[in-house]
């Protein structure tokens, strides 16, 4: 439900964009933390859940205050823009190829094979649809829909799918653990961690927003840039109520607009009435759920690969430097860095530290930014925001 209404927000009424929003993942630590150490079900979900309130209240304040804007005007120029992006498709890749491929439950040789079956489904629609343009509404926009289903066919016949998870769902249910429920609660510490989680949400989100900016061929006007953070606060402040996380704009939205050839907003609004029916139909979301995890890690593979490639593009056609040389591809270093860090270093760091080091994109994103302050000239300085970056390759509507 929360992704639904906060895609609403976004798509229709502040940023703007065609962008769906989905639950973090980066306050997953900080929320059991917190949730057990004020009490667990005995206040520890209402502190939880009054920490993402005020942290969305203070992205409202930032977005209507106008300040949002204007360090994006001041930090962010194309070379830092294209340099973030490109490291958001990187990031994304490890994920999807160990957590959903190499490292998912079941047999590694099976879950290669499954993927590459998706993957190579994906490509197949996509090569037709480019192809034979008589057939390309057909095919390349369905590319990710046909992968879907041959690879849950072809995982389903070695024994991949469990669909006794759909037979014991209900078929309507409601949402469970709200803020009616635990009510909302505010601890200063517990607020002041979010402060930080919501940094490192912004600047991901950042990046999300250039992907697509870049994507549709569509510079963000200053307005938008306002709007989208208090779009982004909204439903932020919406997923506090409905006892979830806090929303962000997806890195993969902008794979899968660069790979269907479709932004149109009418699409987004669609999907973000199915996100709310999800909320209230529970055989269907099973139904979803049971689709395994090599079959997202084929398309979700590819997908990160589109991004990153957008994000060099948004720079092809700047002036390359020793300087800007360096600006580029530290950050893609660091976010790697980041990515291959051992589990038993990333333990041993302060909490705060570890939050900050959980996102490989803000870790990009900032060494980026700093980079171009300290080493950037003034080609390098032009401000993305004011820039045309690609050709306009998709429908918007």
């Amino acid at each position: 439900m929360a992704c639904g209404i906060g895609t609403i927000i976004q798509t229709k009424f502040f940023l703007k964009v065609p962008i769906s929003q989905g639950p973090s993942f980066v306050p997953i630590g900080a929320v059991v933390g917190i949730y057990a150490a004020y009490g667990a079900a005995n206040g520890g979900m209402g502190t939880v859940l009054g920490s993402i309130a005020i942290g969305a209240l203070i992205l409202i304040a930032l977005g209507v205050s106008g300040i949002y804007q204007k360090v994006i005007n001041k930090l962010v120029p194309a070379l830092v823009g294209g340099t973030i992006i490109t490291c958001v498709g990187l990031s994304l890749l490890p994920s999807a190829l160990n957590d959903n491929i190499f490292k998912a439950a079941g047999n590694v040789d099976q879950n290669i094979q499954v993927a590459a079956v998706t993957g190579g489904a994906m490509l197949l629609a996509i090569t037709i649809g480019l192809r034979m343009p008589q057939f390309q509404k057909l095919f390349r926009i369905s590319s990710i829909v046909i992968a879907l289903i041959i690879g849950t066919v072809f995982a389903s016949s070695k024994g991949m799918v469990d669909w006794s998870v759909v037979g014991q769902a209900s078929w309507v249910s409601l949402p469970k653990f709200t803020a009616l429920h635990y009510g909302f609660h505010f601890s200063l510490p517990a607020i002041l961690t979010f402060v930080v989680i919501y940094m490192v949400l912004t600047t991901e989100t950042t990046g999300t927003w250039f992907a697509m900016s870049a994507i549709i061929g569509e510079p963000l006007s200053k307005k938008q840039w306002n709007m989208g953070i208090i779009g982004e606060g909204i439903s932020c402040l919406v997923a506090a109520f409905l006892g979830t996380t806090p929303m962000t704009g997806y890195s993969t939205n902008a794979g899968i607009v660069s790979i269907t050839g479709v932004a149109s907003k009418r699409v987004f609004m669609a999907a973000s009435v199915w996100f709310i029916g999800l909320g209230f139909f529970g055989k269907l979301s099973a139904f979803l759920s049971v689709v395994p995890a090599p079959v997202i890690g084929g398309i979700f593979a590819i997908i990160c690969v589109i991004i990153m490639l957008n994000g060099l593009n948004v720079i092809r056609n700047l002036k390359m430097t020793e300087s800007t040389t360096y600006i580029l591809g530290i950050p893609i270093v660091l976010t790697m860095g980041v990515i291959l860090l051992p589990t038993s270093v990333m333990n041993s760091l302060p909490q705060m530290v570890q939050y900050l080091l959980g996102s490989p994109i803000t870790v990009g994103a900032i060494s980026a930014i700093i980079l171009n302050l300290v080493m950037g000239d003034k080609q390098s300085s032009e401000v993305t925001t004011n820039e045309s970056t690609s050709t306009k390759t998709v429908e918007v509507k």
